[in-house]
């Protein structure tokens, strides 16, 4: 072991040694401070740091795109999944395969766990789907609790981070783009109502089928002025997206429709949607408890899409804003909630989207839903006219003329008979001149009746007239006949009197 002596001396040597580099530093950083600014020496540092750190992580980046956006859908997840569907490869193990009834082609799309390789500009991109299963609880109104399985659904795109601008600026826009041009080539109507009809959680709340309703403004029966001013609204519509965010208005358009059952407006409704190409939306007020909850199914529909509301009128008992004052809350389900999500705040949170109103009886409808900015057009969807019914003839028939159609005009004009009616009669027979023989028999079956029912209904007047003069004149005779029988008996005690 070294002496003790030994171990002072080095101690000694050290710390000369350190004082002496303590003070050299010093004079560096001195040296530095003075001629390099504090900007530029945080930047250096800076760099050093990061090649620092470049050098201990790994060369690539991961960006996770989840399926939702709060209660909105991520745009970004549904045009990922769109553009995958085209970069399937032999390669790939595992596929997932589903077909909607009615629906011509196969939806295929990549599983769980599966990876895609794309290449963008040179660029190597890792695609994969990433599926999490949690646990959900939940409260019914009796207090007890249950557990739902809930799919998480996200994809994740990995690269070299050298590539990050790239990837973000060009690549990320790109499949954005060309999902949208999938979307249009491919796209199918679908009809969403409230509840999942799968064991798949694509749509968040609502459930959806295709819509293959046939219906088109073709083959839709009512006044042709009324059905172009209807087209050109639309058109208008659609190609306004600039003038709407000009003039400070959300991107919406209302629609009510009203009039007699049978009258064709579900009808219009599917022609509107094949039309614009527009899914459609059926929101049962029925179903709902508060407004917080229409809030949020509202928040989850989608852009280029028509919301349903049929028979406004009696589908729910809607609380009067006058009513209950300021003591309204979100907890019950009231007209000032159902106005704010069409013409209020809420209105704005989605684009080109057309809410359509039905009713039997557009009187019982509270005045504030019908002005404009709710209700923009009031649609009358009324009786069958001759040339509603000259396009059911052509469209049950497939004939534009016949003898009998003057006829069948002519009566059209004096009874009021609904194109659903005229269609079940023409369905009676394929060969036209029995079918429109047999609803000139109808029609003419509906006049009689019609004006037998005038006829009476005068007849009762006159009668109810007659009986009200004889009841007169019978209760002036009974008046009459009690006076004499009073003064009979009067006169009669008066002698019984005198006598005794």
């Amino acid at each position: 072991m070294p002496s003790t002596t030994a171990i002072l001396s080095a101690y000694t040597t050290l710390a000369a040694l350190a004082m002496l580099v303590r003070t050299v530093l010093n004079e560096v950083q001195n040296m530095i401070n003075q001629l390099i600014p504090k900007a530029l020496q945080e930047k250096i540092l800076s760099k050093l740091g990061g090649l620092i750190l470049m050098g201990s992580l790994s060369p690539n980046v991961t960006l996770v795109v989840d399926e939702y956006k709060g209660l909105s859908i991520n745009e970004i997840f549904e045009a990922s999944e769109i553009y995958l569907r085209t970069k399937i490869t032999p390669s790939i193990e595992r596929l997932k395969v589903s077909k909607v009834p009615r629906e011509k082609n196969l939806s295929v799309t990549i599983n769980k766990g599966e990876k895609i390789i794309d290449v963008f500009e040179g660029i190597q991109l890792i695609w994969e789907v990433i599926c999490i299963e949690d646990q959900k609880t939940s409260f019914d109104y009796e207090g007890y609790f249950s557990n739902e399985k809930v799919e998480r659904k996200s994809i994740e795109l990995s690269f070299n981070r050298k590539h990050k601008e790239i990837v973000l600026n060009s690549y990320l826009p790109y499949v954005l783009e060309r999902s949208k041009a999938i979307k249009a080539e491919n796209k199918a109507v679908k009809l969403f109502s409230l509840g999942s009809f799968s064991g798949d959680y694509e749509g968040g709340p609502w459930g959806s089928v295709n819509l293959d309703h046939p219906s088109t403004f073709e083959t839709l029966a009512m006044d042709s002025t009324l059905k172009e001013e209807l087209i050109d609204d639309l058109d208008r519509f659609v190609r306004r997206r600039e003038f709407y965010r000009r003039v400070g208005k959300a991107w919406k358009r209302g629609y009510l429709l009203y009039g007699p059952p049978g009258t064709g407006k579900s009808s219009l409704i599917a022609a509107m949607a094949n039309y614009l190409k527009f899914h459609i939306y059926d929101l049962e007020l029925t179903c709902l408890t508060s407004n917080s909850e229409l809030k949020r199914l509202m928040v989850s529909t989608a852009n280029r899409s028509i919301i349903v509301i049929e028979d406004i009128d009696c589908s729910v008992e809607l609380e009067n804003r006058g009513v209950g004052g300021y003591n309204q809350s979100d907890n019950q389900l009231t007209l000032s909630g159902l106005l704010n999500f069409i013409d209020g705040l809420w209105s704005s949170c989605g684009d080109e989207r057309i809410v359509v109103f039905t009713t039997n009886h557009k009187e019982r409808l509270d005045p504030a839903l019908l002005r404009p900015g709710r209700m923009d057009m009031h649609i009358h969807m009324s009786y069958c006219t001759p040339c509603g019914f000259k396009t059911l003839a052509l469209n049950y028939l497939g004939i534009c003329n016949h003898i009998l159609f003057s006829e069948i005009g002519m009566l059209l004009s004096d009874v009021e008979i609904t194109p659903a009616e005229i269609a079940e009669e023409l369905m009676k027979s394929e060969e036209a001149d029995i079918a429109l023989a047999r609803l000139v028999e109808f029609l003419q079956k509906k006049k009689k009746a019609k004006d037998g029912e005038s006829k009476f209904e005068g007849g009762n007047e006159v009668d109810e007239e007659g009986t009200k003069s004889e009841e007169t004149n019978e209760g002036g005779e009974k008046k009459a006949n009690r006076k004499k029988r009073k003064a009979e008996r009067r006169k009669c005690f008066l002698q019984q009197k005198t006598r005794r």
